[in-house]
């Protein structure tokens, strides 16, 4: 298998204009997220579609590719930049055998035993088609955490490590027990959005229509789902810290002057 790292990056983010672009301790999000990611991966881009971006990350020495500012997703993003950087012969030939991880842009703290935990799912099941990873939420979590409709919730099958749903909701709700109990009475997990899909998937996977469930909850995975596609679940006990909102990046800030 040939694996690509791909980090979607756009600068006119709803609830945080501007993110990659913020610094956190001397450095910014996306180019902390590079250089976690390339711990891991030899061949690592990202494909934005701001200038500012572009510039910044040729000035720290990442590759960049420049995308199209239509993309309704970071997944349609990943797509063109590894058409841009393919050949169409080559990818006739490699396709099958070639997975793009699409790393997130704002989650500065990604450990290269994430990524791998990716890979692992491709090299001991060729029949794969798209992986993500989940955490579970633990005493240090609160209820506030559980319900903070940012941080989407998957339930997953134990016997096929494949993605059951995912949701902005508590899933799965606990009936008859009180929601102060629920973190020590249940097993919830979070989902973290790293994704790696077959190369042969993504170009599927980019063509489909947004779908009922899709347009719900603002999940694309869902829309993967709803059209059959399977997500296997890999499990990590790593802590990061996605960064949605200016709040977010203040806690990033702290947990970094702690733990970096």
């Amino acid at each position: 298998m040939k694996y690509f790292g791909i980090i979607p990056a756009r600068y006119a983010s709803t609830r945080f204009p501007g993110k990659p672009l913020a610094d956190i301790c001397h450095k910014t999000v996306i180019h902390r997220v590079y250089e976690q990611a390339s711990k891991k991966l030899d061949t690592l881009l990202v494909a934005t579609d701001d200038e500012r971006i572009y510039d910044h990350v040729e000035s720290f020495g990442g590759k960049v590719v420049l995308t199209r500012p239509d993309h309704r997703c970071g997944t349609d993003r990943c797509l063109e930049a590894y058409m841009a950087i393919t050949t169409p012969s080559w990818r006739e030939q490699n396709d099958a055998d070639t997975v793009i991880i699409n790393i997130q842009g704002d989650e500065p703290f990604i450990q290269p035993e994430q990524i791998q935990s990716l890979i692992d799912c491709f090299e001991n099941d060729p029949q794969t088609q798209i992986a993500t990873l989940v955490r579970p939420y633990t005493e240090k979590d609160t209820l506030e955490d559980l319900e903070n409709p940012n941080t989407p919730k998957v339930v997953w099958s134990k016997q096929t490590n494949e993605a059951l749903y995912f949701s902005r909701s508590v899933i799965p709700f606990l009936r008859g027990i009180e929601k102060n109990e629920w973190l020590s009475k249940g097993q919830f997990y979070r989902h973290i959005g790293l994704y790696a899909y077959r190369a042969d998937i993504l170009q599927q996977i980019t063509h489909l229509q947004p779908s009922p469930l899709e347009q719900a909850e603002s999940l694309e995975q869902l829309r993967w789902l709803e059209n059959g596609f399977r997500i296997k679940v890999a499990q990590t006990e790593i802590e990061t810290i996605g960064i949605d909102t200016p709040q977010d990046l203040e806690k990033a800030i702290e947990w970094y002057k702690q733990n970096g």
